[in-house]
């Protein structure tokens, strides 16, 4: 078996490759619970953002997994195959699991150093194990990766300057005027894009912003959090027509934005950036008079512009990103030795109770006490002896000594491959 990442990243796939292979928050679970399903795919996960849509997989037969997963990535992007490949990164074991830390990182990301990615990892894994996705071998891939992401931040300035999509975007969006208060900005969507937006708007010196959100609670809520307005979301026309930015970040939502939304806008100038993955604004809008519209693209070419003063920070994260895969690979192959360490403890559990209930004529005179004394004894016995070679058969696998040890104990104890 492998582990195995097969998918499309900004690195990869440009922006309209990408929004066609997003992958909606909601449908995230029934796609693993799908994948799951297929005969060649033991354990999977899905890590689908603005910035990639990637299928984590641990992989009975490679080449089998690999149909299947670009099937559906074909599938879901209403590709051909022969259109999706060109675009395709596909790796596996010590590549694949490296290219997750370094994701979780923050090194692989529109921004270098981004904060928010560590939360969308820890989302997919949850996501897929809620789903029915994950096992062992996933589940301690991504306690590593979730691991690797915290000592990114906390060991290094990774994340010091613009290290998220969202402030980005507002800095992107603030540098357009000479200062966003007194400008009439509107927020589409209250998820975490939509809150991180939010909060940077405030930061910046933003002081009259509104939320407009198809869950009103949700909308309400981050609306409280930053002082601001809200708006229903059927009033997306008339809140749009009277604002001076928009700042848009809606999942799943293409085209919500078009020439026929803006009817009711006076004219005059309106900027909106656009970060939802796919696009929320249709293509059509941009040719508007007086309406300037920048997408993900543009935000990644502002945010480049401070990439320099953490490139520095990055050669000390790809460090731990290398310290965290040897101990991922060191944790991987422990766990290679326990179904052997228990097939060799049940293996002495069986001969200490058999031995016990043989002499149990014998102890029949003992009381109560004594028989539970004579079962904790030949326990603690068994368990001092077993010690040392269990730890041995931990501590070497992986290695030929400890695939010689395996071999010696299976066979001196009878224990079989099973």
């Amino acid at each position: 078996m492998s582990i195995v990442v097969i998918g499309v990243n900004h690195r990869t796939a440009p922006l309209a490759v990408l929004e066609r292979l997003a992958i909606a928050p909601d449908d995230v679970a029934k796609s693993v619970a799908g994948l799951a399903q297929r005969d060649t795919i033991r354990e999977v996960a899905i890590l689908s953002t603005c910035g990639r849509t990637e299928v984590y997989l641990v992989a009975e037969r490679f080449h089998g997994a690999y149909a299947d997963v670009t099937e559906f990535l074909a599938t879901v992007g209403h590709l051909s195959l022969n259109e999706l490949h060109p675009h395709l990164l596909a790796l596996h074991d010590d590549a694949a699991a490296t290219h997750l830390f370094k994701v979780a990182a923050g090194l692989d990301s529109f921004v270098l150093g981004e904060s928010e990615i560590l939360g969308q990892v820890r989302s997919a894994w949850q996501t897929a194990g809620e789903a029915g996705g994950v096992s062992s071998t996933l589940d301690l891939l991504f306690r590593h990766a979730l691991r690797t992401g915290k000592r990114a931040r906390s060991e290094t300035a990774i994340g010091r300057g613009t290290a998220s999509i969202s402030q980005a975007a507002v800095e992107l969006a603030a540098d357009r005027f000479d200062t966003l208060a007194g400008q009439h900005v509107l927020v589409v969507g209250a998820g975490d894009l939509g809150a991180g937006v939010a909060t940077s708007l405030r930061k910046a010196g933003a002081t009259n912003i509104t939320v407009v959100n198809r869950s009103v609670d949700r909308g309400h809520q981050l609306a409280a959090a930053i002082d601001g307005g809200v708006a229903d979301f059927g009033e997306l026309p008339d809140a749009i027509a009277g604002s001076d930015v928009v700042l848009t970040c809606v999942a799943g939502s293409e085209g919500l934005i078009t020439a026929d939304t803006l009817a009711s806008w006076k004219g005059g100038m309106l900027l909106i950036v656009d970060i939802a993955l796919p696009r929320n604004v249709d293509r059509a809008v941009a040719g508007l008079a007086g309406v300037t519209v920048l997408d993900l693209d543009d935000v990644r070419a502002w945010a480049e512009r401070g990439r320099a003063a953490r490139a520095a920070e990055a050669e000390r994260v790809r460090d731990i990103v290398a310290d965290q895969l040897e101990h991922f690979l060191l944790d991987a192959t422990a766990r290679q030795a326990a179904p052997l360490v228990a097939r060799l403890h049940d293996r002495a559990e069986q001969i200490r109770s058999a031995e016990v209930q043989r002499f149990s004529s014998r102890l029949g005179e003992l009381g109560a006490e004594h028989h539970e004394a004579v079962e904790a004894l030949t326990k603690s016995i068994v368990a001092k002896l077993l010690h040392q070679p269990s730890v041995r058969l931990r501590h070497d696998a992986g290695t030929p000594q400890g695939e010689r040890n395996a071999a010696a104990v299976s066979e001196l104890f009878d224990l079989g491959s099973r």
